[in-house]
């Protein structure tokens, strides 16, 4: 048994349907090396700040059957990849959340939208929207109850490190991630029991103090680096935004306004708002446009044979509204992009 430090805040509650733990937390990392956020098997530690200031959270998933499977074995069906904690508050089955640090309280009322309790399918579970997807999009969605899109807040620092993964690979966006966030972030309240030392991540005048040396030590380039800055430049105005349109509560127009306003930083593009608005306010419709292996995956798997962005909007267009939805659910179904050569190599520039 973890020794634990006593909470500041705690709460205890049902999720409003199935849910796939895993599966609904796995996009709010940034690496598996990330020191604000770090996913443990029966939930995640997060590390936040928040307008009463920061907190550490952990997400924790509670079984009510003792010896429940970890893994539903419904997952197997369609040959999906994400394996998971599947919660069904029919049996009794609740999350607990558990909060330190002086933004404990605001913490935990937000952990429901953190874990999908916004995330509203039945437009796309009606009968007649149904019929219309393809039939291995509809198995996975019968195997895969439980996957959920999170609405995880924190709308300034999730932008800052989508940034950071603009046409890099993971490896060195996540690298420079952790590296600035440790250096230029505060310490998170300590928990004992806690699987790591957590990190809140920089405030918007941190990241604008951060030396140009620092940030080619860390292999981010110019453009990426004065696009960080001027996000940072407008911390004030994304706390006021993400109050205005708060998460899981946003509707299609909302979150098209919120475009709108991410997309008016120079350097941000339609690639960047679309994974920032995946992970903050669990969209429904924002589809990653720009993504160097998306619109494969979603051609391949839909065509058999690949697409480009113009391409996958054509075949996405049917279920606008859910295009965000029937991606995570190819994603989930186990479909592959075919390799035809090698990866993509992370490039070293700092000797330059």
């Amino acid at each position: 048994m973890e020794s634990m430090t006593a909470p500041d805040a705690r709460s205890s509650f049902s999720p409003t349907g199935l849910v796939d733990l895993a599966a609904t937390l796995a996009p709010l990392p940034h690496g598996p090396q990330d020191p604000t956020c770090v996913l443990v098997p029966d939930g995640m530690w997060r590390a936040v700040r928040l307008a009463s200031g920061p907190a550490v959270v952990r997400v924790r998933g509670v079984r009510e059957a003792a010896g429940a499977r970890l893994t539903d074995p419904r997952d197997r069906r369609s040959g999906g990849t994400t394996r998971g904690m599947l919660l069904d508050p029919t049996r009794g089955d609740t999350v607990d959340a558990s909060a330190w640090g002086p933004g404990a309280e605001e913490a935990v009322r937000q952990v429901p939208l953190w874990v999908g309790a916004g995330d509203d399918w039945s437009s796309f579970d009606a009968p007649e929207f149904a019929a219309t997807l393809p039939e291995f999009v509809a198995t996975t969605r019968r195997a895969r109850p439980g996957l959920r899109l999170p609405a995880a807040g924190s709308l300034m620092d999730t932008l800052v490190a989508v940034v950071l993964e603009q046409k890099v690979t993971g490896l060195e966006a996540h690298s420079a991630w952790k590296a600035l966030v440790r250096e230029f972030g505060d310490p998170a309240p300590e928990v004992e029991g806690a699987p790591r030392p957590l990190f809140v991540a920089p405030t918007g005048e941190a990241w604008q103090a951060v030396p140009s040396w620092r940030w080619h030590a860390a292999r981010v380039d110019a453009s990426r680096r004065n696009t960080v800055v001027n996000v940072a430049r407008r911390s004030s105005a994304w706390a006021r935004l993400e109050a205005r349109t708060a998460p899981g509560t946003a509707t299609l127009t909302d979150l098209a306004r919120l475009e709108a306003a991410i997309r008016s930083i120079h350097g941000v593009g339609v690639w960047t708002a679309a994974e920032t608005l995946q992970r903050t306010h669990g969209s429904p419709d924002h589809v990653s446009f720009g993504d160097f292996h998306v619109a494969h995956l979603v051609g391949q798997a839909l065509t058999g044979r690949r697409a480009d962005d113009a391409g996958m909007a054509e075949l996405l267009a049917p279920w606008h509204g859910h295009r965000q939805r029937v991606v995570r659910l190819i994603a989930a179904s186990g479909a592959k992009n075919p390799s035809y050569g090698p990866r993509l190599a992370p490039q070293d520039h700092r000797g330059h």
